[in-house]
């Protein structure tokens, strides 16, 4: 035998013993790692307190490390659930009634260009003029969401929560109702129901505000009767200078309105 060969025969033997001296390392130290972690399960599920000290310092471990939240990154999101859209990115009818009524009831022009623009998606779909919306919501909160009356009518159109809480149900239940677009979404429900079981928007309106069977709405159907008709004549070009609001205050139901019966509360929500 060569020296070449004996030096070529040399390394492999070498390399030989290597691969088998680092294959039982390795699984003698994968036997050892499985045999700890055994081990380990078998301390926490006998010891319930080492387990929980352990998820603690884990979860400690883990928040101390997620990245820090920047400003920018929360203000994108605060812009996601705002409600505002630029009334100058509407079209000129609806851009013209958002700014009168912003005027009138003392309100930012975004909150209301979002409102204005659902007001005549909503109107499109339920066959509602979209300023006998607007006039309700006017006439009941002064577009203020979060307004509430003494017996429980809630949001910008005043919504009986209560009553038509099935209503919520798809938008997450009752406290949607000071979301300004559910409510309003749920709001002209409501109404579009009132005007069918009556027959006439006049009629509508007083089964809306719970006064279908008194013999006094408290001028209730005429004041919203009214601010539909001057919102209709803004949205059609007649130039009115609206006569600015300086409180307006929620309108509470009459306390003898049917509303208060849950026979008629029923009758009132089921309409076909």
């Amino acid at each position: 035998m060569t020296a070449s060969q004996k030096l070529t025969q040399g390394l492999r033997t070498f390399a030989s013993d290597i691969a088998q001296g680092f294959f039982e390392v390795t699984h003698n130290g994968f036997a050892l790692l499985g045999l700890a972690v055994m081990c380990t399960i078998i301390t926490l599920t006998a010891r319930p307190d080492l387990r929980e000290a352990g998820e603690v310092q884990l979860m400690s471990w883990l928040q101390a490390r997620q990245p820090v939240v920047g400003l920018a990154e929360a203000n994108i999101d605060a812009i996601d659930r705002a409600t505002a859209t630029d009334p100058q990115d509407l079209p000129k009818q609806q851009a013209t009634v958002a700014f009168w009524l912003s005027k009138k009831y003392r309100v930012a022009p975004e909150p209301i260009g979002a409102l204005v623009a659902e007001a005549y998606e909503i109107g499109q779909r339920t066959k509602l003029d979209p300023t006998l919306i607007l006039a309700v919501m006017a006439v009941e909160s002064g577009f203020n969401p979060f307004a509430q009356s003494p017996v429980g009518a809630q949001g910008l159109m005043q919504v009986m929560t209560k009553v038509h809480s099935d209503k919520y149900e798809s938008f997450g239940g009752r406290l949607a109702a000071f979301d300004p677009l559910t409510n309003l979404r749920v709001g002209a429900k409501v109404l579009q129901e009132c005007i069918r079981r009556a027959g006439s928007v006049q009629g509508g309106l007083r089964y809306y505000v719970g006064a279908a069977n008194l013999e006094d709405d408290n001028g209730y159907a005429d004041k919203v009767m009214a601010e539909h008709q001057r919102l209709q004549g803004v949205a059609t070009g007649r130039a009115l200078v609206p006569a600015t609001v300086q409180a307006v205050p929620v309108i509470a139901r009459p306390k003898s309105e049917p509303v208060a019966e849950p026979e008629q509360l029923a009758a009132a929500v089921n309409l076909s």
